[in-house]
Formats: structure tokens, C-alpha cells, sequence
């Protein structure tokens, strides 16, 4: 047996009894009022909300009280929200179905988009699929606490610019952006604001009307919803080519039947993150600073991201000579449940891209890890892992030649 695996062992047999949850960021627990709300549509309340008898209008009456409440967490009409899979159809069908408008003009001077360099994979792959049809896109650079310019961003808009991407707060590191001026800046020069704001929902106030939104991302896992469900804030008069071709869904812009248990859950979920959302934030920022004040006494230990522009259940941090994996899987053997990155990328080995933004080397994204709170977080849990990273981090420097030729 390797002194690896023997410690993996030792680290099991002491703490598998204790369980901490501490990787909301990737998905959220289903909230029992949600699952709730649900259930009936998926027996008594089945029918397809697409039939005119009894059964599809009882459906169709839910969805549209469903819809009242996702545009209400964001300060829309209910006839600008289209329901998607989740978020990253919901990306790719706000900027895909923009971009689509302008495709006519494709040539050497492309259409142009403007995007920042951390956003998450949805809108980046998306946007390098837009490069390979001839449209330009400018990635803006963050500054070292993963905040864009927004005199940089003026100045990269050119006469060919039609789209601005810019994510609402980052997932990795939980930075959040200056919507406001973002969307100063577009609605100025006439043009459309998408945003992703998956992370964000339920965490701060986001009014589309005072930020001059024109398109919004969200997903209901992240805030206590299903997976599997998500929606399109898509301004009234804002032309969007579909991309799914069909019975003419969601005002011909997304056909498909539509996932009404799904439907019912994300409206119900966006509800409470409304009505809780302060309650919420309140309990995540006080826990939050509590976990961060304790493991930045750790030696060589950095909080990544904003101090105090960062979402409220975000804790990002790095240790220096220590690979993040190893932490993450010391924790679990733990019973603490954190990510060493985003979920959708977290099993791949290179270095986070939205770390390496930030300036840090490839070494130093690669020791940094998540931790992300929730709803049922509880002091208990911050004081568990308080107690138990000091150790974790010691063991693994004792093992790294990188902390013994210090």
C-alpha cells in the first residue's frame, strides 16, 4: 500500500460519518416545497400543455403562472421568458439566435461580439463556434480580481458590434460584474446585453429594466430546482432566430413539448429565491466571511476573486505547493464536499482558464479550490471544515517537494 492510498484510508476511517455539503455552485438540493409543487404534473396533471381539452389547459394554466414567476424574479413580463433544457441552451440559443440575424452580413469584417475571458464554457465555445462562421469576437481581459474594464469595454465597440456577453458573477470564483454599467454602456450605443446569469439568481437583486438587459441565461439547479430546466429572458421587439425547428413552441422560438413538471418547479424555485433571497444572502455572506477569515490563517493560503464583490456562498482560495485534487479528494474522504473548479470542467486536468485570467500561473490555479454554501448551510458545517483543512493542507505539504525546498 502507498503512503497515499494509506492516508486516503486513515482520512476515511476517521471522518466517513461526517457529511458537509459545500458545492452549490455546481447544483443545489431540490427545495421540498419545489418537489412539491411538481409532483402532481407528473400523475394527476399530465397532460400536454399543447391540447385544448382538459387535461393540456390545467398544464398550460400552471406554465403560465410559472412564467409569471421566473420573469418576476427579474423584473420581466411573463411573454419574455422562454423555457430551455437549462442554461447552456439558453446561452447558446440568446447568442446563437442574435447572431443568427446578422449572418447575412458575414465577410471580412464580420459582425462583432464582445465577450470576457471567463466566461463560462456555454458562451465561450459558443462564441468560438461563431468565429469558425466568420464573426469576430473580442474576449475582454479581467483584472486581477476578475472584474472586466467597462472603459475597455466602450472601447472595444466598434460600428460592427451587435452583442455584448458578459456573465452576471463568475462560477469558479464568484466575482460579480457591474451589470449596471455594462448595460449602460450597450443601451447607449445601441447594443444588445446578454447575460449569463445562472450563478447569480437569488444571490442579487437583478432588475433587467435598470440594468437594460435585452437577454438573461438561468438554470433551475442552482437555485433549488431540478435539473434539466431552465430560461431565456428575451426583451420584447428583440428578433431571435430559433435553433430547434418544430411544432412552433414558446412563441416559435423553441420548439419542443414542453417539460411541464420542470416548467412547474423552475417557477415555484424562482419564487422562493425571490422571497428568500435576503434571508438567504444574509446566513451565506455571514458563513462565507467566517470561512474565509479562518483559512486565510493558513500559511500560504489566498483568497481567489474580489474580496467583497463576490457572490455571497463563494469561497475560492489557493494554497501554495499543494495540488487541488488532492485536496479535493482529502476532503471527500473527509465528508466535505468542495470542487477544485467548474463542475461542467472539473474532471479535466488543465488549469482553469478563469485562473489563469486572473494572472495566476498554471501551478497556482492548479492548487486552488471551492468552496460554495447554500440554503442548508449550517455554522456546524464551516466549523467542521475549519477544524479539519489546517490538516489536510499540512499532511499534503509534508508530501510536496515544492514546500520542502521553500
Amino acid at each position: 500500500m502507498t503512503r497515499t492510498s494509506s492516508l486516503i484510508k486513515r482520512w476515511r476511517h476517521e471522518y466517513l460519518k461526517k457529511h458537509v455539503y459545500l458545492d452549490y455552485g455546481a447544483t443545489t438540493p431540490v427545495d421540498p416545497e419545489v418537489l412539491k409543487s411538481m409532483q402532481e404534473f407528473f400523475t394527476k396533471n399530465f397532460g400536454n400543455p399543447s391540447s385544448v381539452h382538459t387535461y393540456g389547459l390545467k398544464a398550460q394554466d400552471a406554465i403560465e403562472q410559472s412564467r409569471k414567476h421566473v420573469a418576476s424574479c427579474i423584473n420581466a413580463s411573463a411573454d419574455e421568458i422562454i423555457f430551455t433544457s437549462g442554461g447552456t441552451e439558453a446561452d447558446n440559443l440568446g447568442i446563437k439566435g442574435i447572431a443568427l440575424q446578422h449572418q447575412a452580413d458575414v465577410g471580412t469584417n464580420g459582425p462583432h461580439i464582445i465577450t470576457s475571458s471567463i466566461e463560462h464554457p456555454a458562451v465561450l465555445e459558443t462564441c468560438k463556434y461563431l468565429e469558425k462562421q466568420g464573426f469576430v469576437v473580442t474576449y475582454l481581459p479581467v483584472n486581477a480580481d476578475g472584474i472586466i474594464n467597462p472603459k475597455q469595454l466602450q472601447e472595444t465597440i466598434t460600428n460592427q458590434t451587435f452583442l455584448v456577453s458578459i456573465m452576471a458573477a463568475n462560477n469558479e470564483i464568484g466575482t460579480i460584474q457591474p451589470l449596471k454599467e455594462i448595460g449602460a454602456i450597450t443601451h447607449k450605443n445601441n447594443i444588445l446585453f446578454h447575460t449569463d446569469a445562472v450563478q447569480a439568481i437569488g444571490k442579487i437583486p437583478i432588475d433587467v429594466q435598470k440594468m437594460h438587459i435585452d437577454l438573461l441565461s438561468l438554470s433551475s439547479h442552482k437555485i433549488y430546482g431540478p435539473k434539466g430546466i431552465g430560461a431565456l429572458f428575451v426583451r420584447k421587439g428583440v428578433p431571435l432566430t430559433p435553433l430547434f425547428h418544430g411544432g412552433g413552441h414558446e412563441q416559435g422560438k423553441r420548439s419542443s413539448t414542453l417539460n411541464t413538471p420542470g416548467i412547474i418547479a423552475l417557477g415555484k424555485a424562482c419564487e422562493l429565491a425571490k422571497k428568500r433571497m435576503k434571508t438567504d444572502v444574509s446566513l451565506m455572506t455571514k458563513l462565507r466571511d467566517q470561512l474565509i477569515k479562518n483559512v486565510l490563517e493558513i500559511e500560504e493560503t489566498y483568497l481567489n476573486g474580489h474580496s467583497t464583490k463576490r457572490l455571497a456562498n463563494n469561497a475560492h482560495f489557493r494554497f501554495t505547493a499543494v495540488e487541488g485534487e488532492s485536496i479535493h479528494l482529502m476532503l471527500d474522504n473527509a465528508g466535505i464536499a468542495a470542487a477544485t473548479g467548474s463542475a461542467c470542467s472539473s474532471k479535466k486536468l488543465k488549469p482553469s482558464h478563469v485562473l489563469l485570467a486572473l494572472g495566476l500561473t498554471p501551478e497556482e490555479s492548479h492548487g486552488s479550490i471551492r468552496f460554495s454554501l447554500g440554503r442548508m448551510s449550517t455554522k456546524e458545517d464551516i466549523t467542521y471544515v475549519i477544524e479539519t483543512l489546517p490538516g489536510i493542507i499540512q499532511t499534503l505539504r509534508d508530501m510536496s517537494p515544492l514546500w520542502k525546498n521553500k
